[in-house]
């Protein structure tokens, strides 16, 4: 039996709580803005800035999703204009290394992914 089939069996949810962590994580952005903040605290502009692509209203609705989560903390100075900065929680830093992982190994494997999907192009296209 596999972990995941395991996991599945003690929530008795048939991996819904599992698909619905791995759609966070996996959806277009967090792991961008996971990676991002790591090692680092970030204002809202800053990390806007640093994430090429993305919209204020994206980043708005991933860093809610993050922090509901409890992958970001967000912090709010009560200053003049107010300053907000966003971090890695602990269980945030802790997504860190298996992200690391998964990009080594897409980096590893793309020439063999993209070779495949011409093959699949040339014998379907």
């Amino acid at each position: 039996m596999s972990q995941y089939e395991h996991t599945c069996m003690i929530r008795g949810d048939g991996g819904r709580t599992i698909r619905t962590i791995l759609d966070r994580i996996c959806d277009k952005w967090t792991l961008l803005v996971v990676a991002t903040l790591d090692q680092q605290r970030l204002r809202f502009t800053d990390l806007h800035r640093q994430i090429p692509g993305i919209s204020q209203r994206m980043l708005t609705l991933t860093l809610r999703n993050l922090e509901r989560d409890g992958l970001v903390s967000r912090t709010a100075y009560a200053e003049v204009p107010p300053r907000v900065e966003y971090e890695l929680t602990p269980t945030g830093r802790s997504l860190i290394p298996p992200a690391l992982a998964l990009a080594g190994w897409a980096i590893e494997h793309i020439a063999d992914i993209e070779a495949s999907r011409t093959a699949y192009e040339t014998r379907t296209g």
